[in-house]
């Protein structure tokens, strides 16, 4: 026998002889599992240990005999426990049952493998390593997993389905048990969480998807839309619930989006149009259950779309009704046609809606982007309507009027005014024709300054600031110079009546405050050559005077429309005080030197034209206040009428306002908006040529429609006529070979 022979033989002896001691240790392990034995003694532990550290020592590197019998008779021994004791315990239950089973098998398992790897440790450390094969513990667990887990999983699976479906149906179960089935499932992977996913959860979601189409479609009919999402919201909170007690993490989105798709994406459209829908949420103002369908939704793919059109129409049909509301109130003559009470209704009802509605998208919808876009462009589609024949900007611009003459009379506190401010510029923001607000807003302003007593200086220029930081500088310049004009104004009125005290010669024969204006400030006013009476001239001479001698290089233009005056009527029964304007006092003023003038009398010494002629006789012979007898008797004016100062006239007031009829000078304030608009296009144009240097027709068109948006919405015929005229005018110059293509000639 050669010496490699004997060597073997004493290999085999000894691997004989050693794993028979282990297997003895193997029998004692099972009848510790199955709690027939007390635990491994240390004598008994360290007689295993040594028993395998020394056969392992023995191990020829070059065939590795000894190492690899013990690898493979481990590998056996596992198997064969697996085959005679667990797999019969688990093929024997079912349902519950066989679930505790596996849970208790694949613990046992875990000990015995825990166990033997520590025997084997030597085995791990040097032969496992050099072979590059499975470590003893993983091997024990392959083998666990192959046999036992192997011939299980579907039935597990299915039982774990069940329980979880019974669960959902109010039943009480062991979620203990199945927090541990689960994580045999996940162990299965080694750190990997493929079995979890292939062996369970993936027919897990698809049987969720089941339940809860079935949930659906009884709910959706037998529910109303807020019992509906109380129902799908207490859904989720649950599922939520399984994840965190017995789900793996992992499966917290997809099972949630199972849900989602089931109960909200499939049945989105008939949840939300249901009679107790969306509409009725926004119309019934349920701000609790709007909350919930913005969190429910906003969860879902494109959720919020529909959710949002739904808003939009809602909102858009309340400013509808609003606007229509006021047209039927105009046509059945409950308001005056175009009338101040219409126009702050319109104006208050439409912030009104926006509050409402701007509170539910901060608050109901959380700041949401696609429902704040769904509330601008309601607000712009009926914001930008004409009503009653004229444009929410001019309504706009009249409310704020109407606010600020109330704050002047305080008839309104600081913070009411300073919160309405805010509300109106907020609307503005939804207006496109900013530039016809900011003109009708100018020729507001100008009334008040002028004329309102009460003008609150504070208030003006708060709303001017605000208005300054929601449309830039350049949209409230003019205006803010309107109000610098008359601070300075009231300067050189104290520097007028300086004058008249140190100068003796200069005697105006009545008290004069005037108010000296920048053109480009103030809008535009009607003048009128009048020929002043003598009492008039010579108080304007003075102040000419006093003027021309503090600069000599500006012009005066006196707008006498704009002036009032105060004179004393003499009647039989009393002296009343008429506070009337410039032209009626000069009309007047011929009466004391002339008993009856006809009406070309007064024309021809006034230099009146006929329609402010026509008007200021109207006021002092036809309306309320009869100053002056009109012969014959009638309620319009003509050129062959004949007027007379009314001595008889009476009133109780001893101070009586003489207003002269409205002019509606709408018209005039858009013509002279769209001839602006034409220079606004104009320059738009040139400075995106300069800019660009070529450019094609249609990029042209949308860059300036762009330019412009922010103050009004020009339209493209307009932009179109505007570069026929650059192109005539040598501004712009057509490409020779391309006729859409413009050039930008420097």
């Amino acid at each position: 026998m050669t010496k490699l022979k004997k060597l073997r033989k004493n290999d085999v002896d000894a691997m004989e002889e050693g794993w028979a001691i282990m297997e003895e240790g193997i029998a004692k392990l099972k009848n510790i599992l199955e709690e027939l034995e007390s635990q491994f003694s240390s004598e008994e532990y360290m007689r295993l240990y040594t028993t395998m550290f020394n056969l392992a020592a023995r191990n020829n590197i070059e065939d590795n005999y000894i190492c690899q019998q013990l690898y493979n008779n481990y590998k056996e021994s596992v198997q064969a426990y697996i085959m005679s004791t667990v797999n019969p315990s688990l093929r024997d239950k079912h349902d519950e049952f066989m679930l505790r089973e596996l849970v208790r098998r694949w613990s046992d398992h875990k000990v015995m493998v825990k166990w033997l790897s520590r025997f084997l440790t030597y085995l791990d450390r040097y032969f496992v390593v050099r072979k590059n094969i499975e470590s003893v513990k993983d091997l024990g667990f392959s083998c666990f997993r192959d046999m036992a887990y192997g011939e299980v999983k579907h039935k597990a699976k299915d039982a774990v389905i069940a329980l979880i479906n019974k669960e959902r149906e109010g039943g009480q179960i062991d979620r203990a048990l199945l927090k541990n089935v689960l994580d045999v499932f996940v162990e299965m992977g080694n750190g990997n969480i493929e079995f979890y996913t292939d062996d369970f959860e993936d027919a897990m979601l698809k049987d969720t998807a089941h339940y809860y189409s079935r949930k659906a479609s009884q709910w959706i009919f037998q529910d109303s839309c807020p019992d509906y999402m109380l129902k799908v919201e207490e859904c989720l909170k649950k599922e939520k619930n399984r994840v965190s007690h017995y789900l793996h993490s992992s499966s917290e989105t997809k099972l949630l989006e199972q849900v989602e798709n089931e109960l909200l994406v499939v049945s989105a459209n008939q949840l939300l149009e249901k009679e107790t829908g969306c509409r009725a949420l926004l119309r019934d103002d349920k701000v609790d259950e709007l909350s919930r369908m913005y969190r429910l939704f906003n969860n879902i793919p494109k959720g919020l779309e529909e959710v949002a059109k739904i808003f939009k129409q809602h909102v858009l049909s309340e400013g509808l009704m609003a606007i229509q509301m006021i047209e039927d109130a105009t046509s059945n003559k409950t308001e005056k046609a175009g009338g101040a009470r219409g126009e702050h209704a319109l104006m208050t009802t439409f912030i009104e809606l926006h509050n409402k509605y701007f509170a539910y998208t901060t608050g109901c919808f959380c700041n949401n982007a696609v429902l704040h876009k769904a509330l601008k462009q309601a607000f712009e589609s009926f914001c930008n309507k004409v009503v009653c024949g004229t444009s929410n900007a001019d309504h706009l611009a009249s409310y704020c009027d109407y606010i600020l003459k109330k704050g002047g009379s305080e008839k309104i506190s600081d913070e009411a005014i300073d919160e309405s401010m805010d509300k109106i510029v907020k609307l503005l923001a939804y207006i496109s024709d900013k530039d016809l607000f900011a003109e009708f807003s100018r020729k507001k302003l100008s009334r008040r300054l002028l004329f309102d007593r009460n003008v609150n200086d504070d208030h003006e220029r708060l709303f001017l600031t605000k208005l300054k930081q929601q449309c830039g500088g350049q949209f409230t310049s003019k205006m803010e110079g309107m109000v610098t004009d008359l601070a300075l104004a009231k300067e050189n009125q104290n520097q007028f009546h300086e004058y008249l005290i140190n100068n003796n010669a200069a005697i105006p024969g009545m008290d004069l405050t005037v108010n000296v204006l920048t053109t480009g400030f103030w809008p535009t006013y009607k003048t009128c050559d009048l020929r002043l009476p003598a009492e008039m001239v010579k108080c304007v001479q003075v102040f000419k005077e006093h003027y021309e001698s503090k600069t000599k290089h500006r012009k005066l233009t006196w707008i006498y429309s704009l002036g009032t005056c105060s004179i004393n009527g003499k009647f039989d029964s009393k002296t009343i005080e008429l506070l009337v304007g410039t032209y009626q006092g000069a009309v007047l003023l011929l009466f004391n030197d002339a008993q009856r003038l006809s009406y070309s009398d007064i024309k021809t010494q006034l230099n009146f034209e006929d329609d402010d002629l026509i008007r200021v006789l109207h006021s002092l012979s036809c309306g309320k206040y009869k100053i002056l007898k009109k012969d014959p008797d009638s309620k319009f004016v003509s050129p062959n009428d004949y007027f007379e100062f009314n001595s008889k006239f009476t009133d109780k007031m001893r101070r009586i306002r003489i207003p002269l009829p409205v002019v509606d000078d709408r018209k005039k304030v858009i013509q002279d908006v769209d001839n602006d608009r034409r220079y606004s296009i104009d320059a738009a144009l040139v400075r995106i040529m300069k800019g660009r240097k070529i450019l094609c027709h249609q990029q042209l068109i949308l860059e300036c429609v762009e330019m412009l948006s922010h103050m009004f919405k020009p339209d493209v015929k307009v932009i179109k006529k505007r570069i026929e005229d650059l192109l005539a005018r040598d501004y712009l110059e057509r490409d020779a070979e391309n006729p859409n293509l413009y050039k930008y000639v420097a």
